[in-house]
């Protein structure tokens, strides 16, 4: 941990906000003038209740923010502070805002847990589990919106495409690919957290025997090795526990995807939606944050603004959906840069800087 300690500081600089705030305000300012229709944004009205709706919005980010809060402190027996896990998820929200989607927070997490005080084996375990819990919260929720919602039209862009073959709907088979990958890593995880962890890095070393995937071996066996040492972590905990940090997990995502349908009701009103157009939203939200995974873009830039605007369309006025989406990415993914550029030097000045001068 100590030799990649560089590596990982140049991995979090602050100066990388600049690609992600310019690939987002291009694409924006680009469909912006493309989409632009005079009168389009008749249906936009400010009033009081838009001003309590945008407040309503940012709560619920702090929500998200507090749930993933809960759950670190929960997963590390109250080891860390409110302060310390404030600290935790903001760069490690920060470090997912600045790499692209695929990439994601979770490699320098561990790193950011181990500064702040928790023992490298348990940082490990930690950043496991909370992968296992956000892959569960979705293959759980995925399934139980579609059967609520009791539709499948969440997989299409416009009334055209409903006439389409479900093995013809790109989205459709993206979704349904996206959900069996997840559902296929949560099982496996599972077994190697709860039933056989040695049998599974057993296991991956005899795949990693393979020729074309060999010289990945020694991550594989480092990556079996950690799956040991959270298994013999967690492997105890009572029922109580994990309910409550899946709880956690559940306010936290849930609180995410309805930042969207408070935006819509910020500018359009309450009466633009019912609450079977406000499940559908949040059903194809669910769909967009497996279109926005594969995003080669630090944090989605440009692609999530794109992505927003069609697959929402259809509940957003001609016209507006950029702009909306704008106004989403302000209240879900800005505010995490703006946070780690002030915080990250302070936190690199107090963890390496003033050690060195002692």
């Amino acid at each position: 941990m100590t030799d990649n300690s560089g590596k990982i500081i140049k991995s979090i600089n602050p100066t990388k906000i600049i690609l992600p705030i310019l690939i987002g305000l291009s694409v924006t300012g680009f469909l912006l003038y493309r989409e632009f229709e005079p009168g389009s944004f008749s249906f936009v009205r400010f009033t009081f209740w838009s001003v309590f709706w945008l407040l309503v919005s940012f709560t619920l980010m702090a929500v998200r923010d507090f749930g993933y809060m809960m759950r670190i402190r929960i997963l590390t027996n109250n080891e860390l502070s409110w302060k310390k896990a404030f600290n935790i998820i903001m760069l490690w929200e920060f470090t997912s805002a600045i790499t692209p989607s695929a990439i994601g927070g979770t490699s320098v997490a561990i790193f950011f847990l181990n500064k702040e005080g928790v023992r490298l084996g348990r940082s490990t375990a930690v950043v496991m589990v909370t992968s296992f819990l956000d892959e569960l919260y979705f293959i759980l929720a995925f399934p139980i919106i579609l059967l609520l919602l009791g539709r499948s039209d969440i997989f299409i862009l416009d009334a055209a495409d409903a006439a389409l073959p479900w093995y013809k709907n790109n989205f459709f088979l993206l979704a349904m690919g996206g959900y069996s990958i997840k559902l296929l890593y949560t099982l496996i995880l599972s077994y190697g957290l709860f039933i056989n962890p040695r049998g599974l890095k057993w296991l991956l070393l005899m795949i990693f025997k393979l020729p074309i995937i060999r010289k990945w071996r020694p991550q594989a066996n480092e990556s079996g090795t950690d799956l040991i040492q959270t298994s013999k972590e967690f492997s105890g905990w009572p029922f109580s526990k994990w309910l409550k940090a899946f709880g956690a997990t559940f306010f936290s995502w849930t609180s995410r995807y309805w930042v969207v349908n408070t935006l819509i009701v910020t500018f359009l009103g309450v009466k633009w939606l019912g609450w079977e157009d406000h499940l559908h939203v949040f059903a194809k939200q669910l769909v967009m944050w497996i279109m926005m995974l594969i995003s080669p873009t630090p944090g989605g830039s440009g692609f999530a603004e794109y992505v927003f605007k069609e697959f929402l369309a259809a509940f957003i006025p001609v016209g507006t959906g950029i702009a909306m989406a704008f106004m989403w990415r302000m209240v879900s993914y800005y505010p995490y840069l703006i946070f780690g550029t002030f915080m990250v030097p302070r936190w690199i000045r107090r963890h390496f800087l003033s050690r060195k001068v002692k």
